[in-house]
């Protein structure tokens, strides 16, 4: 039976799809009694029609509000853009001063600082916050990265650490940090996850086209890997994918899929956030551009009739211990996303001051969120015993590990050069970190050739100040 007292829930969701549906049912399992709101009928009649004696769909927003215990707590899972502001309009005319509006929603971070003021000037509370995990992780627990208001946090955090992931008895929830916080970091959370998974996909090309290997083979090499230190959800998934056949086929679904993936824009945002933070996240951007590269599937068509395909030229290697190599090559490549991510929340964190704790964001980030890994309790320790690192490639343990990589980084990268296989993202994770360990970079070129045609001056190693030359060519020996 199914409660009906008013102004006794105390939790309200606004969207009712899978996720949203999900996170509400996990509220409910809890103990909390929920309100769910959706302007499609059928979907709250689906919420309704669920065995949970703590949950209410509504298709009256006033309704739906006036279920609910004050101060009001609403959350919106809704597709991101002009859909959240919409929805925070319907919501100021049916919520009051000091009530409580969370964005659950990938919200570009930029709306949510907009949005943070604008309710805070009208004396609303109000919360960004990421969520990852998927489906099944809002269903059985996620991540949450919630960030904006504190004294809002406090109030919905008795039911947020309650339905999160847990790891070593701890939730995978904490608050972020002022403002738009929140969903800056589940943003570089996703730019991150675009890393890994190209990586994935590049160690895949190169076992499937140069080594020739069969599907039960990278089944193996991919269930052994998440066995070990590269154990991680992404390749837990990956190792099923390479086992799924549709019922009455023989092959794997997966070679029946297109090769155009796509993208809902966060690893874009990455991308764009740290060009405007000047800081340099070359896997990420590269495993952004893969997939744009991956869409023009016409244009690849026509050039592969034109050039010839250099992977006919076997690799000629021993399987097993190529795959080692392989393996160390990805560790590296692995380590270099992470770090480039962690760089860029570290710069954000002084450029915006959003008082973020680089070691509590690898702490929440170990359970319930897509690229949870073992690799996380590395960051979390570095960042832990150091909370001034300004880059996880300088702790210690970690370039430790890391030498020991090099070398099989720099054969897989050039020997899939050699034989015409594309591996954008491990390259751009070697060639970052050739330049990041480089004291001297080639660089000052760039400087004389920009003060020469554009007269944008330069500094000196042994003077200071800031000079500029008049590079007449008559002046220069022929």
């Amino acid at each position: 039976m199914k409660q009906e007292n008013q102004n006794q829930n105390s939790f309200g969701m606004i969207g009712l799809g899978t996720m949203g549906s999900n996170l509400l049912q996990n509220i409910a399992d809890h103990g909390y009694s929920c309100a769910g709101y959706d302007n499609s009928a059928e979907k709250v009649n689906a919420l309704n029609a669920l065995d949970s004696e703590n949950i209410q769909g509504f298709s009256n927003l006033k309704e739906f509000t006036d279920s609910l215990k004050s101060p009001k707590i609403v959350m919106m899972l809704v597709p991101a853009g002009e859909i959240v502001d919409n929805v925070i309009d319907e919501l100021l005319a049916v919520l009051d001063k000091g009530d409580i509006i969370i964005d659950g929603g990938n919200s570009h971070y930029t709306d949510t600082e907009r949005r943070y003021l604008e309710l805070e000037g009208k004396g609303l509370h109000f919360v960004g916050m990421g969520v990852s995990g998927g489906e099944e992780g809002a269903r059985r627990g996620p991540s949450m990265m919630p960030g904006g208001d504190k004294e809002a946090y406090e109030a919905i955090k008795p039911v947020l650490e309650k339905i999160a992931a847990q790891v070593n008895g701890e939730p995978t929830v904490a608050f972020m940090g002022n403002r738009s916080a929140g969903h800056f970091v589940k943003m570089v959370h996703n730019g991150i996850e675009y890393a890994i998974m190209q990586l994935i996909s590049e160690s895949y090309e190169i076992m499937k086209r140069g080594l020739q290997m069969e599907n039960d083979q990278i089944h193996e090499v991919y269930k052994k890997w998440n066995q070990g230190r590269l154990k991680s959800y992404l390749l837990e998934i990956t190792t099923d994918i390479f086992a799924f056949k549709n019922e009455g086929e023989e092959g794997l679904l997966l070679d029946n899929i297109r090769d155009e993936a796509k993208a809902k824009g966060t690893g874009k945002w990455t991308s764009q956030g740290a060009m405007d933070l000047h800081l340099p996240t070359p896997v990420i951007d590269i495993s952004v551009s893969m997939r744009d590269l991956s869409s023009l599937k016409n244009l690849r068509v026509q050039a592969s009739k034109i050039y010839p395909d250099l992977t006919e030229m076997h690799y000629g290697k021993n399987v097993n211990d190529y795959c080692d190599q392989l393996e160390e090559a990805f560790y590296f490549a692995m380590v270099s996303a992470y770090a480039q991510g962690m760089h860029l929340l570290y710069q954000a964190n002084i450029e915006f001051k959003y008082d973020l704790k680089l070691d509590l964001i690898a702490k929440i980030w170990r359970g319930g969120c897509i690229i949870r890994s073992e690799f996380l309790e590395d960051i979390y320790a570095a960042f832990n015993k150091d909370p001034e690192l300004q880059h996880l490639l300088l702790d210690k343990t970690v370039a430790g590990n890391l030498i020991q990589s090099i070398p099989s980084a720099r054969t897989i990268v050039s020997d899939a050069a050699i034989h015409g296989i594309s591996t954008p993202a491990f390259s751009a994770a070697l060639t970052y970190f050739d330049n990041f360990r480089s004291e001297s970079m080639p660089t000052n070129l760039i400087q004389a050739q920009r003060d020469y045609f554009g007269s944008h001056t330069y500094e000196l190693k042994a003077k200071e100040g800031v000079f500029h030359t008049k590079w007449i060519m008559e002046n220069i020996k022929q």
